[in-house]
C-alpha cells in the first residue's frame, strides 16, 4: 500500500492535546481511504484522509490538575452529570464547594456544561448559594441560629433590627414582649417555626449592613464581601468543563462531535470526519 501511496486504513493516537482551558488526556482515531504524499515510500511528507471516526478523553484527573487553583475533583455521576466537590478559596478562606454538571454536546464542535446546586459552606456557620431566589444567598446554620438564640443579649439584638423582624413574620407586640421579658424571648426564639424561618432567610444584605451579627458568629467581614461578589456565572466558570475543538484550516476537512458521555475516568467524545489532512 506504501508503494501505492494509498493506506486503506490505519489507527492515530495523540496524548495531551491542548483544548480551552484543559488537556485532551487522548485522541484516538480511524481514519480510511489515506493517500499519501511525498517523494518515495520511506519519504512521507503529508497525508490526505476521505474519512475518520474517533474517540477523545477529557480525564477526571487531567481536569483536578489543571482547573484552578482550587482543591475540587470531579467525579462522574451517571451518563452525564458531573459532581464537582472540594475546596475553593474566597477572601482567604477555604470554603467546602458543592456543585453538579449536566455534560451536553454543543452543536458540532464542543461541550457545554450546565452546573447547579451550587453551594458553599463555611465550616458549620452558614451556607452560601449564589443566586437571588427565596433559597439562594446566605442562610445560617441550625448550630449558627442556636448559638444567637441561646444568649439573651444576641438573641436581642437580633430582634432589634426590623429588616429581619420584619422577614421573620414575627408580630410587633411578641417583639416588644420579647424585648423586655426573657421568658417571652425564650419562648420566641426558641420555637421551632422561629428557627426554621431564621435558617430559610437569606441574609447576604442585612449582615452586610449590621456586619455585628456575623462576626458574632467569626465571620470575617471580608468573607461576606467576597461572598456578595461571587456570582452565579461567575462561579459557575470556575467550574466550568466546557471546551470546544481546535478549529482546522479550511483546506484540512472537518471534525465534527457525535456523542459525549460521562464515564468513571472522564469526558469521553465520539467523533467523525472526513477530508483531513496532514502535513504537505
Amino acid at each position: 500500500q506504501l508503494a501505492d501511496r494509498r493506506v486503506d486504513e490505519m489507527k492515530v493516537t495523540v496524548p495531551d492535546v491542548a483544548a480551552d482551558r484543559v488537556t485532551l488526556a487522548e485522541v484516538s482515531a480511524t481514519v480510511r481511504d489515506v493517500r499519501l504524499t511525498g517523494s518515495g515510500p520511506t519519504d512521507i511528507s503529508g497525508a490526505h484522509a476521505d474519512a475518520m471516526n474517533g474517540e477523545v478523553l477529557l480525564s477526571f484527573a487531567d481536569m483536578n490538575r489543571e482547573l484552578g487553583a482550587s482543591q475540587v475533583t470531579f467525579t462522574g455521576h451517571g451518563r452525564d452529570r458531573v459532581l464537582a466537590r472540594g475546596t475553593l478559596p474566597v477572601a482567604g478562606h477555604a470554603l467546602q464547594v458543592r456543585a453538579d454538571a449536566t455534560i451536553r454536546r454543543l452543536g458540532t464542535t464542543g461541550i457545554s456544561t450546565d452546573i447547579d446546586g451550587m453551594s458553599l459552606r463555611i465550616g458549620d456557620l452558614a451556607t452560601y448559594r449564589p443566586g437571588t431566589s427565596s433559597t439562594e444567598g446566605l442562610h445560617l446554620s441550625r448550630s449558627s441560629v442556636a448559638r444567637i438564640t441561646e444568649e439573651t443579649d444576641k438573641a436581642r439584638r437580633l430582634l432589634s433590627i426590623p429588616a429581619l423582624v420584619h422577614r421573620i413574620g414575627v408580630p410587633e407586640r411578641a417583639v416588644r414582649a420579647a424585648l423586655t421579658s426573657d421568658t417571652k424571648l425564650s419562648e420566641l426564639t426558641g420555637s421551632p417555626r422561629f428557627v426554621h424561618r431564621v435558617m430559610d432567610m437569606n441574609l447576604i444584605d442585612i449582615a452586610l449592613r449590621h456586619p455585628w451579627l456575623l462576626k458574632k458568629l467569626g465571620l470575617d467581614p471580608a468573607l461576606l464581601d467576597g461572598l456578595s461578589r461571587l456570582t452565579r456565572p461567575a462561579l459557575a466558570d470556575r467550574l466550568s468543563l466546557a471546551f470546544r475543538l481546535p478549529e482546522l484550516p479550511r483546506d484540512q476537512g472537518y471534525v465534527r462531535l457525535k456523542d459525549v458521555a460521562v464515564e468513571k475516568d472522564g469526558i469521553r467524545v465520539t467523533l467523525s470526519g472526513a477530508g483531513l489532512g496532514f502535513g504537505r
